[in-house]
């Protein structure tokens, strides 16, 4: 994070040795789509992050709704637009409420993403994801190195919620290998994100070194995910798949994360607050960006 399309997804190589995925990656249309659809976007998440996923999905043009009890979750679930499920906190029967929102909007058509948090890190997070990805049909799956590494069956070494002594070799390989697997586009975040389906996968390098500086990056990240996944195909300039709405919602993502940087504001309670200022301004000015440049087939 530093950083299946309609039309088969890459273009020809650029000059600069870069892959173009999309013809082109027109942030701006998007972010319009966002603001001409505005998405409800029903979170089953972390409790540590409930206020800056609300808020980030809310920045870009989205609704949120946190609506985790389990006598509501899954009717909230079918009529959302999309539905982002985040294990960071979640209890027994926390993850029986994600079951039920999930398999809800399977059958409503409706979007879902996966945000494993900590996947690894003890034996219930295993069972707990293993419980999800189940009885769910996630059309993407978003989580950090280690995380991904782990889902796809690879060593991986997760502390808590953080990846540890992680490196990027050979992570699109396991992003690739769990798309194919799960039928989601995985999303794996860090220095480089990787953007992965089940026939191709993808490098940004886009985003800023501070955005690892406050707790709940990553989670904003899922938000974003899945407010872009909400509208594909729903207006004018939408992401025409689910790998087209990953790639835009990263860059965007990353671009926030630079501007915010640029007036180096003195710590990370102050760039978080810049970070939000920045997606609300991403959102608002929707400048003309093809982020392409940023983005290599690998």
């Amino acid at each position: 994070m530093r950083g299946e399309s309609t039309d088969d997804g890459v273009g020809e190589p650029t000059d600069d040795g870069f892959t173009d995925p999309v013809e082109p990656l027109p942030l701006a249309e998007v972010l319009s789509a966002v603001e001409a659809t505005a998405p409800l976007v029903h979170h089953l998440t972390n409790d540590v992050t409930t206020s800056e996923t609300a808020n980030v999905t809310l920045h870009w043009g989205g609704l949120p709704v946190m609506a985790d009890a389990p006598a509501e979750a899954g009717d909230m679930a079918a009529g959302a637009d999309a539905v982002v499920i985040n294990t960071g906190t979640a209890s027994t029967t926390d993850i029986d409420a994600m079951v039920d929102a999930g398999r809800r909007a399977n059958e409503a058509g409706v979007p879902v993403v996966l945000d494993p948090v900590g996947y690894g890190a003890t034996p219930h997070r295993v069972e707990s994801v293993g419980r999800l990805l189940d009885a769910v049909a996630f059309d993407v799956i978003k989580g950090n190195a280690g995380e991904i590494r782990g889902l796809a069956g690879e060593e991986a070494t997760v502390r808590g919620v953080e990846s540890v002594g992680e490196n990027d070799a050979g992570l699109p390989d396991a992003a690739r290998a769990l798309a194919a697997e799960t039928g989601a586009v995985v999303v794996a975040s860090g220095p480089t994100d990787v953007v992965a389906d089940d026939e191709r996968a993808h490098e940004l390098a886009v985003g800023h070194e501070r955005m690892g500086s406050f707790v709940g990056s990553g989670c904003m990240l899922a938000s974003t995910l899945g407010t872009l996944a909400a509208v594909v195909g729903e207006a004018d300039g939408a992401p025409g798949s689910t790998t087209e709405a990953a790639l835009a919602g990263c860059a965007a993502y990353g671009l926030a994360g630079e501007r915010a940087a640029e007036g180096d504001p003195a710590g990370p309670a102050s760039y978080r607050t810049a970070f939000m200022d920045a997606v609300a301004g991403l959102a608002a000015e929707r400048p003309g960006v093809d982020a392409a440049s940023r983005v290599e087939e690998v």
